[in-house]
Order: structure tokens, then C-alpha cells, then sequence
């Protein structure tokens, strides 16, 4: 298990989506991909390593058939984690605009660089 003092993990798909979000967020938040769906045993690593079921954990995947079957996936094994929704006009996580990305962020919590929220 990881010994981190960062409280709040955002859970994305691939590292285009981890990068876009980091891109935005000041705040000290571990964004972990999960490179698609997730098997039992790579999910378990997760939990484990990332200490999912202590943290605040956050749901961001694309608004697509793999990304909501994702969601589906993540939401049963983790009912306390909160969701952040891009819209469908967007699809993706990487293709969404920094200042909507920024917006939804803000709306749970996380802190990002004012300059997005313009």
C-alpha cells in the first residue's frame, strides 16, 4: 500500500485524460488511469496500492460505450466515490475544454488554476 498523504484520487482512462486533467487542477490530487475496463485483478491492485476505499475518490471517464461501461464498473465497486460527467458534445475527457473541465472540477471540490475559469 501506498503511503501518500494525498486525499483525493481522480480515477481516469488513459493518459491523454490524465494529462488534460492535470493540465487544469492546482490542487494535490493523484489522478490514477486505468488504461480501459478493469479486471478483477487489476482493480484489486488498484484498491489496494491507491488505498481507494480511505480516499476521496472521484469517477472521470469519457462519455462513450467503454468509458460508461467503466463507470458502471467503478460505481459497484466503489459506491462512495463521486462522479464528474463531461458532456457527450465532448465525448472525452482529453478533448473537453480546459475552462468545462475546469468548471465540472470546481463543482466537486478540486481546486484548478483560475485562469480556466474565465
Amino acid at each position: 500500500m501506498m503511503t501518500n498523504d494525498v486525499e483525493k484520487v481522480i480515477i481516469v482512462e488513459g493518459l491523454t485524460d490524465k494529462k488534460q486533467v492535470k493540465r487544469v487542477i492546482t490542487d494535490d490530487v493523484e489522478v490514477i488511469c486505468t488504461n480501459g475496463t478493469l479486471g478483477v485483478e487489476r482493480f484489486d491492485e488498484l484498491l489496494e496500492t491507491y488505498d481507494l476505499d480511505n480516499r476521496d475518490v472521484f469517477i472521470l471517464v469519457d462519455e462513450d460505450s467503454s468509458g460508461i461501461k467503466l463507470r458502471k464498473q467503478l460505481t459497484r465497486e466503489l459506491p462512495h466515490a463521486e462522479h464528474i460527467y463531461v458532456s457527450s458534445e465532448f465525448r472525452e475527457v482529453a478533448t473537453t475544454p480546459e475552462n468545462i473541465l475546469a468548471t465540472a472540477l470546481v463543482g466537486k471540490r478540486i481546486e484548478v488554476n483560475p485562469i480556466f475559469l474565465i
